[in-house]
């Protein structure tokens, strides 16, 4: 079964062919970073402007590196929840249009769904169960995917994203936007144990997450070194910040582990790519006898593929969607899109 994806949900206008939701047979993705770093983060009226202009020629080089018409497609597939809700409009109608146009089936798809499913792209080997961490600049979940359609949500963050106190970091540190890969980069130029920052803890809730404090922290110490006229080593603390946050991440995906009884561990979304994550996991992991997966960095980001991957799993379970398909800025992942119909 051959699906064409369309990914739309922030500032990437992307679209994929992928077949039986384990093979891409194209991936295309227009990016809008350069133009938002002017202004050191994601303009939503931008954003939406710049994927009406890109939707069709996406669509259309998606198609052509697949070698396939739209006619040989089976289903088309779009992001419909949670996102920028202009944005996400304009995947939504575009793909409601075509599939209506093409007399195909229209599958709605959950974004962090599709983070998830990056997984099934890269290994063909996993299935559900497994416990996930899905990390991003706008969610950190923590969950229980049951099934191909199936999750429970078992930790979350109660303020910042970890994606966004490392994006929120970087720019007090000087980074420009987005900072998380910079801090990346400078943190592997640095040791850690230099500065000594807060690990947050959530009253009553020890697998949600808390990450605002600790960004308070980075910034509070930069402020206070510039007002005494001290010099801060940005590098290290680029690695104590990001130690500090994988730290976290890892600590409570363990605890989770240990009491669900779950071996297999998956991480998934745009911070999946940090390398202090991967690495704490990978260790921690290996303590445990846990098996982990990891998306390819390709994959990490946002991306039509992996909106393709999911869909196939929807479309089998039947979930399908008409021409009042509508998008949700915010939907959580446990609900399916007939619940959030009028």
């Amino acid at each position: 079964m051959k699906i064409l994806a369309i990914e739309s949900s922030c500032d990437e206008t992307a679209a994929a062919v992928v077949e039986d939701g384990r093979r891409t047979l194209s991936s295309v993705v227009y990016s809008q970073v350069e133009e938002h770093r002017l202004y050191g983060g994601v303009v939503p009226e931008i954003a939406s402007r710049r994927h009406i202009e890109q939707i069709s020629p996406v669509v259309r080089r998606a198609l052509a590196d697949a070698g396939c018409t739209l006619e040989e497609i089976d289903a088309v597939a779009v992001t419909a929840a949670p996102g920028l809700i202009g944005a996400l409009l304009v995947g939504v109608n575009y793909a409601k249009g075509l599939a209506a146009a093409a007399g195909k089936p229209l599958i709605p798809v959950h974004h962090l769904r599709g983070h998830v499913a990056a997984n099934y792209l890269a290994h063909p080997e996993l299935e559900p169960p497994f416990l996930c961490l899905v990390v991003s600049g706008g969610h950190t979940h923590l969950m229980e995917v049951t099934a191909y359609t199936g999750y429970r949500l078992i930790g979350r963050t109660r303020d910042d994203a970890a994606g966004e106190a490392f994006d929120k970091a970087a720019r007090a540190m000087g980074f420009p936007y987005p900072g998380g890969a910079y801090l990346d980069r400078q943190a592997q130029q640095g040791t850690p144990g230099r500065y000594r920052l807060p690990v947050p803890h959530v009253e009553g809730s020890d697998l949600d997450f808390s990450f605002s404090g600790l960004k308070t922290a980075v910034i509070n110490l930069l402020h206070t070194a510039a007002q005494r006229g001290e010099e801060v080593s940005i590098p290290d603390l680029c690695a104590d910040f990001q130690e500090r946050v994988a730290g976290i991440l890892a600590d409570k995906v363990m605890l989770a582990a240990q009491r669900t009884g779950l071996k297999t561990i998956v991480a998934a979304g745009g911070v999946s790519a940090n390398s202090g994550l991967r690495a704490q996991l990978e260790r921690r992991c290996r303590q445990a006898g846990c098996r982990l997966f990891v998306p390819p960095l390709a994959l990490c980001g946002d991306n039509a593929a992996m909106i393709g991957s999911q869909a196939y799993y929807e479309y089998q379970a039947g979930f399908l969607a008409d021409s009042s398909l509508n998008a949700w800025a915010t939907m959580s992942i446990e609900d399916s899109f007939e619940e959030m119909a009028p």
